[in-house]
């Protein structure tokens, strides 16, 4: 859903920021499935707003 672009040849690619990884793998299990949970209710990713929910 998130991510994901097709270039000008048709082919599908999918974009994961590496703060998206940093935020959903980091120690805190409980702040990182926060994220993921947040994340996946997007259909853009918002890393300031992920970034905000691991903050808190």
């Amino acid at each position: 859903m998130c991510g994901w672009l097709k270039d000008k040849f048709g082919m599908s690619w999918q974009i994961v920021p590496q703060k998206l990884m940093i935020l959903t793998g980091q120690e805190d299990k409980e702040k990182a499935k926060k994220v993921t949970d947040a994340l996946m209710q997007m259909q853009k990713i918002d890393i300031d707003k992920l970034s905000a929910i691991s903050a808190a």
